[in-house]
């Protein structure tokens, strides 16, 4: 059962209603769920929840979702965490892991959020849900929202993986595609929701997703026996699994399953997308727009995160930092990883692999530390982008690419 509270803005710490339909506070910021943690302390035993489900789900004491019958799971969550040791050796990290949420449904770390988001409102009695994406997230909203039996609306830009479009067909989606960037979709979705009876779901416009997001952070401290690392790299485009991930730490040490010190949140971005890093750099407590985004890992192509602040906190709070790194370095290190230790990684996660000699170099890294890489996506989905890499020429139809292979 799970042990809601109330809701609470992250900038005021103005309360609201648990149980009801909100996105931001009235004062435009994001809302967090917060829980009676002595109950769920008392009442929960971190030893009982290896028997419970495969899936992030596990965690339900502590997401917000308090009919089991609401709750829209495709099997997220629960992903592996993968010693790197021939990698790690090779770049002076010998106690790198990567943490592959690239296994989850859809190939991304959105399907967390996106199922808790989506239980949320099956629960709240929402039919109909619109979200702009940048590519994951659509595709993961698509297949929830078919799971639930919703009407889904989705805004992309027009330049997004071709994976992600035509899973958000598949899945049934109205998808409309944008000439401009993420922020360019949120601002449709924002005008057209209220007129056509959709619940926003855009990242940090509504409390819920965050929450499952979250589940990355428990999942860590479990598959570490409830101990912490010492730095986790998080690729931040939106930025919701640095805010998520903090938030389960402070819970986390409530419950008294965790003691020790929180890790070093490290945000990693691309140098022609780095907002956060440029906010970083400046010690300011907002980023600015960032102009002309462009980069191969359209996770990170979020000019200005709406949780800019919540992310720039863990960062400094928890003696971080924030870094970029080119594309180029992005996907040769992803293909690094691959070859070293046989995961394919998303540019976001691969940029994190390429962030790592840097901080080393820097002192921000140490080789003796505990470092965790979060991968938050699989490469299958970024083709486009690794093809530019592994170019492949056809000699003609007998020899085209993809499409039915037929006899010859």
């Amino acid at each position: 059962m799970t042990t809601v509270s109330y809701l609470e803005c992250s900038h005021t710490g103005e309360r609201y209603e648990a149980g009801k339909l909100h996105n931001l506070s009235k004062t435009g910021f994001p809302l967090l769920v917060r829980y009676d943690l002595e109950a769920a302390r008392q009442g929960w035993n971190r030893e009982w929840i290896a028997s419970g489900p495969t899936s992030m789900w596990r965690y339900a004491p502590v997401l917000p979702v308090s009919k089991p019958a609401s709750i829209v799971s495709l099997g997220e969550g629960l992903t592996p965490m993968i010693r790197t040791r021939r990698l790690g050796e090779k770049i002076g990290a010998p106690n790198l892991y990567v943490k592959d949420d690239g296994v989850n449904p859809t190939g991304s770390f959105k399907a967390r959020g996106l199922s808790c988001a989506i239980s949320m409102a099956k629960e709240l009695g929402v039919t109909k849900v619109a979200i702009p994406s940048a590519g994951n997230a659509a595709s993961a909203l698509a297949a929830y929202a078919a799971a639930a039996g919703m009407e889904a609306h989705i805004y992309m830009p027009r330049d997004v993986p071709q994976a992600n479009f035509i899973e958000c067909k598949a899945f049934g989606a109205n998808v409309t595609l944008v000439d401009g960037l993420i922020s360019d979709c949120a601002k449709i979705v924002a005008q057209r929701a209220p007129i056509e009876g959709w619940f926003d779901i855009s990242t940090l416009k509504e409390p819920y997703r965050i929450e499952g997001k979250k589940t990355m952070g428990y999942e860590i401290a479990e598959q570490f026996h409830w101990s912490l690392p010492d730095a986790i790299l998080y690729p931040t485009g939106g930025g919701v699994g640095i805010i998520g991930m903090w938030k389960a730490f402070q819970e986390l040490e409530a419950l008294g399953w965790v003691v020790g010190k929180r890790p070093k949140m490290i945000a990693v971005q691309v140098e022609g997308c780095m907002p956060v890093v440029r906010a970083y750099e400046k010690g300011a407590e907002r980023s600015e727009f960032f102009e002309n985004a462009s980069t191969v890992a359209s996770g990170l192509r979020v000019p200005k995160p709406l949780g800019d602040f919540l992310i720039l906190r863990a960062v400094r709070e928890s003696g971080g930092t924030a870094i970029a790194v080119s594309d180029a370095e992005a996907l040769k290190a992803g293909i690094d990883l691959a070859c070293e230790e046989g995961v394919f990684a998303a540019p976001e996660g691969a940029a994190c692999v390429a962030a790592i000699p840097k901080l080393l170099a820097s002192g921000a890294l140490h080789r003796d530390e505990r470092i965790v890489i979060y991968n938050t996506g699989a490469g299958l989905k970024y083709l486009e982008a690794y093809s530019t890499r592994f170019p492949r020429n056809t000699g003609g139809e007998s020899d085209k690419l993809g499409g039915l292979i037929t006899p010859r």
